[in-house]
């Protein structure tokens, strides 16, 4: 018999039998589990909307109101900056908003025919034909690469592709196939999907690439660039995987300079579209840190899972940013990188959860500096 004592980043609760900590899928704080088998349910346990729940390895937490989820996802930041950062939280705001069909960008694996999302913890596959954390237009995709694939032209040997869309055009990426796809399939696409294309969409203004990152979560894209800019002045600032220009956009209008670093060509290619009264810089950020001497007044920070990394963080040390902001896909890389900082003088001022993905176990944060 096993007893959740609390969810873990990564979406898995925690218990421990006879001393050996174990981790138990889609459960609850205070639920018993015995060899898998859920014995004792909690009273806050609800029925998944999505029928896929369980099988889908996309979605964590739909066994949980949204209200659960939000304050599970608060203790596990909080829990996270304790135990790995060495760090008392702070009041942690939290942001949300429709925590349904939200979702403006997925990946579809193929198995022959058949599409869907992979299975948890496999390379095998759920089949869908629907997704209710994806956008309206997602899900019209979804139903016509369904009747497609029951046509003999649809090319068998697709294994995966990427839709994203801003419900009025969809981009249609194919991502992997064990033969080159031809021109015909996108065609066929536009024909059948409104608005496919292949190449390039815009975004509410913003151009973005099949290679190029952006946001998924429609509902609070521009909550999170007025979250994570608040507050921002000075003269010259500084925007650190700039992506196609999210954030840089608008520092642009608050700051006489700004200087866009982004290390992916194609992301480089869209932000020169979309932000022209930037500097543009292909580098990667530790590289374009190691040779800035002058100290800007504000530093935007929005790394990978993979966090800002030890040279980095060494550099934003050296050059004593009087504010700086990071936006973390990551609790664990964040506390880490925060526990440097903090030792090398920054103090943390504020700090935001925003939920840009309700159902999931990822966590967003918006973290806000100041240099003492």
């Amino acid at each position: 018999m096993a007893k959740i004592e609390k969810l873990i980043y990564g979406g898995d609760g925690l218990a421990r039998i006879d001393g050996r900590v174990v981790f138990i899928p889609y459960s609850i704080p205070g639920e018993v589990w015995e060899e898998g088998k859920l014995e004792e349910a909690a009273p806050n346990r609800i029925q998944p909307e999505c029928e896929y729940f369980g099988d889908c390895g996309g979605c964590s937490y739909q066994h949980l109101s949204y209200e659960d989820q939000l304050q599970q996802k608060k203790l596990i930041l909080e829990e996270q900056l304790m135990r790995l950062g060495k760090i008392t939280p702070p009041a942690i705001d939290v942001v949300s908003a429709e925590p349904w069909g939200y979702r403006n960008r997925i990946q579809l694996h193929f198995d022959g025919r058949t599409l869907g999302f992979q299975r948890r913890g496999t390379n095998k596959l759920c089949p869908i034909t629907h997704c209710p954390i994806s956008s309206p237009a997602i899900n019209a995709a979804i139903g016509t690469l369904n009747e497609m694939a029951k046509d003999r032209r649809f090319p068998d040997f697709l294994q995966s592709v990427e839709l994203f869309t801003n419900e009025k055009e969809t981009l249609v990426n194919v991502l992997s196939s064990s033969r080159p796809v031809g021109k015909r399939f996108f065609e066929w696409c536009a024909e059948k999907i409104p608005g496919a294309t292949e190449s390039a969409l815009n975004y509410q203004g913003f151009r973005t690439s099949h290679k190029s990152f952006f946001q998924v979560n429609r509902f609070l894209i521009d909550r999170l660039v007025e979250l994570t800019l608040e507050g921002a002045r000075g003269k010259f600032a500084v925007d650190l995987y700039a992506g196609v220009g999210l954030f840089s956009r608008t520092l642009t209008g608050m700051f006489d300079r700004v200087m866009s670093v982004e290390v992916v060509r194609s992301a480089i290619a869209d932000l020169e579209v979309n932000v022209p009264q930037a500097a543009a810089i292909q580098e990667s950020t530790e590289d374009f840190l190691s040779t800035l001497d002058e100290t800007p007044d504000f530093i935007l920070a929005d790394p990978p899972r993979s966090g800002l990394g030890k040279r980095t963080v060494d550099h934003l040390v050296r050059l004593k940013a009087p504010q700086l902001t990071i936006v973390s896909c990551d609790p664990a890389t964040l506390a880490r990188d925060l526990q440097a900082l903090t030792a090398g003088g920054y103090k943390i001022e504020k700090m935001t959860l925003v939920d840009l993905f309700p159902q999931t176990y990822h966590i967003e944060s918006v973290t806000r500096l100041r240099h003492e």
